[in-house]
């Protein structure tokens, strides 16, 4: 296995990341430790969870996976993860977190407040990457970046990194960090796959300029790219519950995931795995690690069985016919998720 820095940073990762946002809802502990250790097993080094987990988000839920997974890395040695958290973004925007009443900023209170909540939950004195979980447009980015740093400097966080963020975002943040000498993200946490290539460009080359590192999420684009909406649009999956969901914002999600576009271009995507004998899930996750400014592509799952697919992909090189065929179909479908 080829390990891969994160930036300019000494985080040496694995090529796939496990992601950890369903344990405590869509999967119990026992499975959840099954799932970590099976990817540990695998050789995945590099863990990512967030104190708003599991999802969907609720208050009375919220930190449940940090909670879990803290257990399980007591299990391990902990300098042989690369463990990744995050602070919730801002309250200021269309998604109001269900953690500190609501009134979430990307301030030094709370970032002060949320480090010293998951490094208690996940049973630790240090995380390794310390994330914004998504930006903050209230509060200006000089005192975010100032908090930041403080935790990097009582080195109860090596690194940082951002998440949900644009290219104009992260390239101010960086400017800051170097005009005062503060710590700066090493990494951006985007939503990147087959079905959302926009990174491609913008993001793609400030982390190339930058030396910073894209961890793609999603990169199954919701499940999607699976084909079992493809099979069943009623699949059991969390877009088709979100479709039906009273909550806008789970359903206007759900109609960027999943709809015409998403599905016709998922049919062309099927076909071409099916053509060279590849499990779709193992081609997509390999197409988003495909990429000299990816570290690690961020996988999830709900039961253990779920990884073979994803975990194929750690190693796979996808041939230039192959990324061809991939690239023809978005040139037909452009842009399905908007």
């Amino acid at each position: 296995m080829n390990h891969r820095y994160i930036g300019r940073s000494g985080l040496r990762v694995s090529p796939i990341c496990l992601g950890t946002m369903t344990f405590g809802s869509q999967c119990d502990e026992k499975m959840a430790f099954r799932i970590m250790d099976k990817a540990y097993e695998s050789g995945v080094n590099f863990f990512d969870t967030a104190e708003v987990y599991p999802i969907p988000p609720e208050e009375k839920l919220a930190g449940l996976t940090e909670e879990i997974v803290g257990r399980w890395l007591k299990t391990k040695p902990r300098d042989s993860i690369i463990l990744a958290s995050k602070v919730v973004g801002a309250a200021s925007g269309w998604f109001v977190p269900p953690i500190r009443h609501g009134l979430t900023a990307c301030d030094r209170f709370h970032i002060e407040r949320a480090i010293e909540g998951s490094l208690k939950r996940l049973k630790t004195d240090y995380i390794d990457l310390y994330q914004m979980h998504w930006p903050d447009s209230i509060v200006p980015i000089e005192e975010t970046m100032r908090a930041f740093d403080a935790l990097v400097q009582s080195g109860k966080v090596r690194y940082i990194g951002t998440s949900n963020d644009t290219a104009r975002g992260t390239m101010k943040s960086l400017m800051t960090s170097n005009y005062e000498k503060l710590s700066r993200f090493e990494s951006i946490q985007n939503n990147f796959s087959l079905l959302n290539r926009r990174d491609l460009t913008e993001i793609g080359a400030l982390c190339r300029e930058e030396k910073i590192s894209l961890l793609p999420y999603s990169p199954l684009g919701g499940g999607v790219l699976s084909g079992k909406y493809n099979q069943n649009i009623n699949a059991q999956g969390r877009f088709s519950d979100y479709v039906k969901s009273p909550n806008q914002r789970q359903r206007v999600m759900a109609s960027r995931f999943l709809n015409d576009k998403t599905l016709a271009s998922t049919e062309e995507y099927l076909n071409i795995a099916q053509e060279a004998g590849l499990d779709p899930v193992t081609m997509a996750i390999a197409w988003s690690k495909q990429f000299d400014f990816v570290a690690s592509t961020i996988i999830g799952a709900t039961t253990e069985k779920q990884l073979d697919a994803s975990l194929s992909a750690m190693d796979l090189i996808l041939s230039d016919e192959i990324l061809q065929k991939l690239d023809a179909v978005h040139a037909k479908i452009l842009y399905p998720m908007g």
